[in-house]
């Protein structure tokens, strides 16, 4: 694995903006970086991110059918209790997910260890399945990667193919955002695309705009039926809504499902380690309130349950502690054990691995000075070479 310098392509601004990439550029800062690249060899890919991305997924789905037969589980992960049958039921009955992220700490050497699940509104999912895509095309074209080059990234025909299975019937599917965040409205507009591409009508509706009919389901602006839904809003959120209350009887169906508010908790992780104890793709983790905590005392990395961009996420160690932005988030936190992401030229380097359906289908990276990845992080597109 390594990390390359590349000249600028000289229209890459300019095709970002006429693709809808519009933030390439955050509050001035470049966002995508196309001056750089990281270079894997296909073993690496293989064997170091796409096997343990479909390994970790299947603990994931075992921990999910463990914890819905269990209070005990569910109240540690702050699922509250009202919808806690809700949030089974969505599972035995088998709702159907659409994709997820796991952000792993590798460099090509050890093994891929697990920061955590990104399992419902992961983001970033336009420029790993397009833009880097393209990426990949033009520099070929250009001669400044190999000719042979390839990327891991089917995200693109495997949403479509997943889109097509949760659908198979076609039909009309609402989708929804917070209309005024640039990069969540862009986001959701490319996968209303790809749900255009496998057969489906896409309509948007804004999260404010969602209300409820005499009958207690849900409506858009227009007082249509809202029947199936992909909502880029966080579970942890709607669980608490005035309108969650109506979800267990509203008939719809959602993406992502809310058994996926089981695994978007980083409460996962302490229950993980305490399953899988020693597991290569794990680091050690505990519930900041279990006893076994004090083994992580000297050196930790806290993260609040429901923290989002790094927010409120702070590394300890006997030297000081590096501190995330305040994003307000507080409550229950787990303690994981200090494992900083790997350094190529001066810069923290993560990998986000994608899974769609059931199969892993691409990876992006993003890049840091600090080592806690943010929403200002810059990512950074990659290649497979011989």
């Amino acid at each position: 694995m390594q990390r390359l310098i590349l000249p600028e392509r000289p229209d890459w601004q300019a095709k970002a903006d006429s693709l809808g990439f519009t933030w390439h550029h955050t509050s001035g800062d470049p966002y995508w970086s196309d001056e750089v690249a990281y270079a894997l060899t296909l073993q690496e890919v293989e064997e170091g991110i796409e096997a343990p991305t479909a390994e970790l997924h299947q603990m994931c789905l075992d921990l999910v059918d463990e914890a819905v037969k269990s209070e005990r589980l569910m109240g540690l992960l702050d699922i509250p209790e009202k919808l806690r049958d809700y949030v089974a039921d969505s599972w035995k009955r088998g709702d159907p997910s659409l994709y997820g992220r796991f952000d792993f700490a590798y460099d090509g050497q050890g093994p891929a260890k697990l920061y955590e699940y990104n399992a419902d509104t992961p983001t970033s999912i336009y420029e790993s399945a397009v833009f880097q895509w393209l990426w990949l095309e033009d520099r070929i074209a250009d001669g400044s990667i190999p000719a042979a080059a390839d990327q891991f990234n089917s995200l693109h025909e495997k949403l479509v193919a997943r889109f097509r299975a949760i659908f198979p019937m076609g039909g009309f599917v609402h989708f929804s955002s917070d209309p005024d965040f640039v990069e969540d409205r862009q986001t959701v507009r490319f996968l209303e695309d790809i749900a255009r591409q496998a057969g489906l009508d896409p309509k948007f509706v804004a999260i404010g705009d969602i209300g409820l009919n005499a009958d207690g389901r849900f409506v858009d602006e227009q007082n249509w039926l809202i029947q199936a839904m992909f909502k880029l809003y966080p579970w942890e959120q709607m669980l608490r809504d005035d309108y969650a209350e109506p979800l267990p009887h509203a008939d719809i169906t959602v993406l992502e499902p809310a058994w996926k508010s089981i695994l978007s908790n980083k409460g996962i992780l302490p229950l993980l380690w305490e399953r899988h104890a020693g597991h290569p793709n794990l680091l050690e983790s505990w519930f900041e309130d279990d006893p076994g905590a004090s083994a992580l005392s000297s050196a930790h990395v806290r993260k609040p349950l429901f923290s989002r961009e790094g927010d409120n996420i702070s590394i300890v160690e006997p030297g000081g502690t590096e501190q995330g932005k305040d994003g307000g988030y507080d409550g229950r936190a787990i303690l994981q054990a200090v494992h900083a992401p790997p350094v190529f030229d001066g810069r923290h380097a993560i990998i986000g691995s994608w899974v769609v359906g059931e199969e892993p289908a691409g990876m992006s990276v993003r890049e840091d000075e600090g080592r806690i990845t943010r929403n200002v992080s810059r990512f950074v597109p990659h290649f497979i070479h011989d």
